[in-house]
């Protein structure tokens, strides 16, 4: 075996490790990316649900894999609520109003939406990280 050969082969793990590095930092700013634009769309009538809000990068063999999701037991209720009561007024708690219901930028598939519309940005993030 040659020289040159046998230093690129010591060294394949070194690389390899590099490679999935900033592949997870790329899974990771993308995550952020559309974590960010769904938090504009999570309704807040509380801040319960847009505080439970949670981004993972996860090493499962030979993948790495990102999960944005969040914590709150009705997130998933939210949603995937229709959307029918937009614009609506929630009623009246210990006598004072409580806005409406989805206000101010609230959507129903808040999470899906907020991916889509990072979509571009995204593609960009990954092709930057996984650029050898």
């Amino acid at each position: 075996m040659t020289v040159g050969r046998a230093r690129v082969v010591n060294r394949m793990p070194q690389f390899v490790d590099a490679v999935e590095h900033r592949a997870a930092r790329g899974i990771l700013q993308a995550l952020t990316l559309g974590a960010s634009e769904a938090a504009a769309m999570t309704p807040q009538h509380t801040s319960n649900l847009i505080n439970s809000q949670y981004k993972h990068v996860d090493k499962q063999g030979t993948k790495i894999v990102g999960r944005v999701g969040y914590t709150a037991e009705y997130a998933l209720w939210v949603h995937e609520a229709k959307g029918t009561l937009k614009g609506q007024p929630r009623p009246v708690e210990t006598g004072k109003p409580q806005g409406n219901y989805w206000d101010p930028r609230g959507e129903p598939k808040f999470l899906e939406k907020g991916f889509q519309r990072a979509l571009p940005n995204i593609r960009a993030v990954l092709k930057r990280a996984l650029k050898v």
